[in-house]
């Protein structure tokens, strides 16, 4: 049920694409809101919290960004865009840009992750990230699927 596919278009994030950036789109189906959807998805379980933690304490001496933001609605990620149909998730560091993506689209909801990477060291740092980024994500779109419908998580 969750599929790794196309992320459908047009979408917010058509306008940061470049070539040789990183896009991944995760989807699986679902009735909730986009705003919803990124609650669960943002909402990462303890074991998560804790590769992050780890992340931070290797990344720190490289002066990349480690300190938490204020929670919020979406976990430590900030919001550029929300409406019912898709929340734009994200920022910018030293090393890379990111921006998550929450659409729903055609009864389901996809998850694409955009990376554009600075230099090498955004590129070394995607990789070594990748099994993680992956694993977490997966877990997100599953516990997504496992959420009852027009679950509020606010």
């Amino acid at each position: 049920m969750i599929r790794k596919g196309p992320l459908p278009g047009p979408n917010p994030l058509d306008g940061y694409r470049r070539p040789g950036d990183f896009l991944d789109c995760y989807s699986a189906p679902s009735g909730l809101s986009a705003p919803e959807a990124a609650r669960i998805i943002t909402a990462f379980p303890g074991w998560a919290k804790r590769l992050l933690a780890l992340r931070n304490a290797l990344m720190r001496p490289f002066g990349l960004r480690v300190e938490p933001r204020e929670p919020g609605p979406y976990g430590f990620f900030p919001a550029e865009i929300e409406s019912p149909d898709h929340v734009l998730l994200g920022f910018d560091d030293r090393h890379l840009d990111f921006r998550i993506l929450i659409l729903r689209a055609d009864g389901r909801i996809h998850c694409a992750t955009w990376v554009g990477p600075h230099h090498i060291g955004g590129r070394l740092y995607l990789c070594a990230v990748m099994p993680f980024h992956i694993l977490i994500l997966r877990n997100a779109m599953a516990r997504l699927m496992r959420a009852p419908e027009g679950q509020r998580t606010c």
